[in-house]
């Protein structure tokens, strides 16, 4: 396919993406989106929604029903050793030997893409030591904390330097300092040019680092904007804060919503229409010193609330078909990997 001068390249193109499991579960039902090269993009949705399924179509794990997809250009069902090429994943699960020694396991994932080992072992020493783990190169996987096998598992997906990284969930169960640092790494990685498309099920983490979102609900894409436009919606805006003093308990404001974070900060909700000078008059005639403000970072799980609450979104809950989505992707997944092998 030949690009004209003024189209923009896709990092990843879906046209109406279905796919039924056996026994009739519809995971995904017509599905279309597009990623711009150079993206940072967030894909989610409760529990069950189709994401992991649509990964897995993406990334040649689960074997779509109908639609087309495409990868820097590249269909899966005409060029798929290509769009492979360009594809990095990092799953949920963590798939390597847990008996390998890191750097063999990173090295040898070079190696299934054709890169020679000299090149394999300089790419290692620059990914490891970015994710803090050239130190632990000697040492077998099982013996990495958590948080250390999830940075070991976006080194590994990086050995063959792709254009398109998949990250589900990579930050999960990671304490929030550390959280913090894979968020700095994986934005350099961005500003590199490397397109990303993350699922997570932090919120936040989604609202700091992506500049466009899709939303799938029921196998549906139900949302698919940018993150500006997305937040814009919200009718409250949440500020945060810092007094001059502590206080034990709220102060009264007459009209707006508030709570302690901590004895000195304050998170006061008001109206987009609504004037802050209200809050800073109230609060100065209590005595209360504002020393500094900021808007309140988490805005995307607010706007979550409203969309279930306005049933736009389905209650993340345990239904028979709703639970079934992850062993079910797994087991295609596992079922394809044999096959191929």
């Amino acid at each position: 396919m030949v690009n004209t001068k003024n189209s923009p390249i896709y990092a990843l193109e879906i046209k109406d993406l279905k796919k039924t499991y056996k026994g009739g579960v519809e995971a995904v039902k017509g599905i279309s989106l597009t990623v711009e090269k150079g993206d940072f993009f967030a894909l989610l949705g409760p529990n069950g929604a189709g994401k992991s399924t649509t990964i897995g179509v993406i990334s040649s794990l689960v074997q779509k029903s109908s639609g087309k997809v495409s990868v820097f250009e590249h269909d899966i069902d005409k060029e798929l050793e290509l769009a492979k090429l360009r594809i990095g994943l990092v799953p949920q699960e963590f798939n390597f030997n847990q008996f390998e020694k890191v750097l063999q396991i990173v090295v040898n994932q070079a190696g299934y893409y054709g890169v020679k080992k000299e090149l394999a072992l300089e790419r290692a020493e620059k990914y490891l030591t970015q994710l803090d783990l050239w130190e632990k190169r000697d040492s077998p996987a099982r013996a990495l904390s958590g948080g250390m096998k999830r940075r070991l598992m976006i080194a590994r997906a990086l050995m063959h330097e792709p254009q398109l990284l998949i990250l589900d969930e990579p930050t999960a169960g990671v304490d929030i300092e550390l959280r913090r640092s894979m968020w700095t790494f994986l934005t350099e990685l961005n500003e590199q040019g490397v397109t990303i498309i993350l699922t997570t099920h932090y919120l936040e983490e989604a609202e700091m680092l992506c500049r466009n979102i899709g939303i799938i609900d029921k196998g549906v894409l139900v949302e698919c904007t940018s993150m500006k436009s997305l937040l814009s919606r919200l009718n409250m805006e949440t500020f945060v804060l810092d007094l001059g003093k502590d206080l034990r308990v709220e102060p009264s404001l007459d009209g707006i919503k508030c709570r302690l974070s901590d004895g000195h900060t304050l998170e006061v909700d008001v109206a987009k229409e609504q004037s802050l000078n209200g809050v800073f008059s109230q609060l100065s005639d209590q005595g209360i010193e504002v020393l500094s403000m900021r808007n309140k970072a988490n805005r995307l799980e607010e706007l979550f609330v409203e969309l279930v609450e306005k049933g736009a979104i389905e209650p993340d809950k345990s239904s028979e078909l709703l639970t079934q989505e992850g062993a079910l992707v797994d087991k295609e997944a596992s079922a394809n990997k044999g096959a191929s092998s």
